[in-house]
């Protein structure tokens, strides 16, 4: 990587968080609180301590309360650059990303989704970005199963439980890198899907690269992960706390 190279990372920020309404009835989903801190703030440290400080917020569903919690109490204490950019009330993940074209002047940006923390090295998947030469690299994760497992034994018996154990099969986690080309992808109309839209026809050009990340990732989808990514909070070994 080149020691001064440092894409701006967009984080979108506007969804409802339909899923999640016993904490977003009040709040933007970034804005629901893993210990003292919104899980955005978590998602920007863990950038912020790789270097990359410069982040582009794509707001949307009560986007003023993310902008008044980083201006009153937060951008005097983290060296951080941030622009809070309004993509509308009811825009889909492409279109927010299309709607921030005009802040991206270098070759390639950062891109996640506000709500999953992870051990990711954000260095290393830019260095496997840049070696694939791909206009768009995923970083793949294992998810926790909603479930526990149940495995067979012998003559028709329960070999084992396993208490809802990461799956086999890989995820789309986010923490994406694109390129500018990407914005020729999307469009900037509410109904634009950045997983449909654009994935696609990355797939079929050759163009989308996959980033295995083998350690931890977790999502904030419903309360129940609230619940989960609190405790591993509290319990002070967090794998995702890189600063």
């Amino acid at each position: 990587m080149n020691s001064l190279e440092k894409p701006k990372v967009a984080i979108l920020c506007g969804g409802k968080g339909t899923r999640l309404r016993e904490e977003t009835d009040t709040k933007p989903k970034p804005m629901v609180r893993i210990g003292e801190m919104p899980i955005l703030w978590h998602i920007m440290k863990i950038y912020a301590h790789f270097g990359f400080k410069d982040f582009i917020l794509c707001l949307g569903y009560k986007g003023e309360i993310v902008k008044q919690f980083f201006e009153s109490e937060l951008l005097d204490e983290e060296d951080w650059n941030v622009v809070f950019a309004d993509t509308g009330l009811e825009a889909q993940t492409g279109a927010r990303i299309k709607k921030i074209e005009q802040y991206i002047g270098e070759d390639k940006f950062f891109a996640t989704y506000g709500d999953a923390v992870a051990d990711v090295n954000i260095k290393r998947l830019l260095d496997f970005h840049n070696k694939q030469a791909t206009k768009a690299t995923l970083t793949a994760v294992h998810p926790h199963s909603k479930w526990g497992l149940v495995k067979s034994g012998k003559n028709g018996l329960i070999g084992e439980f396993v208490e809802k154990p990461y799956l086999y099969d890989y995820v789309n986690g986010g923490f994406f890198i694109f390129k500018k080309d990407m914005f020729d992808y999307l469009h900037d109309s509410d109904d634009c899907v950045l997983e449909t839209s654009a994935f696609g026809r990355l797939v079929d050009e050759k163009q989308f690269s996959m980033y295995k990340h083998e350690g931890f990732w977790h999502s904030m989808d419903n309360y129940k992960d609230y619940l989960d990514l609190n405790k591993i909070w509290n319990s002070g070994n967090i794998p995702w706390k890189s600063w």
